[in-house]
């Protein structure tokens, strides 16, 4: 009778182990990617968008690329950076996407997050337009 006792509370510890393991983990990503779409949103349309506008301040027209904002160009020449003190990833590792001129903003920029699948154009990339 104890043998059987121990057996069942061995069963009953192994399930909770898995539960805590597989479950648990799974209901706090949903968190997790919101908040790596606010971080991403708040690159977008905070830091990076900080970093281009005050660019575009100082030379009267946006880079043509991020490194831009790093490293100054024969073009830029009111170049007071660097903008930025390294080029962002997104909160899923991947590079920022910049456009100038943009297609969906062709008076400005671009600029995109492919969003958690990584994939350019897909219904979760995370846009300044």
């Amino acid at each position: 009778m104890q043998s059987s006792l121990i057996f069942w509370l061995l069963i009953g510890i192994i399930l909770i182990l898995v539960y805590v393991v597989e479950v648990v983990p799974n209901i706090g990503s949903g968190m997790s990617v919101k908040s790596q779409l606010v971080a991403a949103h708040a690159d977008i349309h905070g830091g990076i968008k900080t970093a281009l506008d005050n660019y575009k301040m100082d030379n009267n027209f946006y880079p043509k690329s991020l490194n831009d904002l790093l490293q100054r160009t024969d073009e830029a020449k009111n170049w007071h950076g660097p903008y930025l003190d390294t080029l962002p990833v997104d909160p899923w590792g991947d590079k920022y996407v910049y456009e100038f001129p943009g297609k969906h903003n062709p008076a400005t920029y671009d600029l995109l997050s492919v969003g958690p699948d990584g994939k350019e154009g897909t219904d979760d990339d995370i846009g300044n337009w």
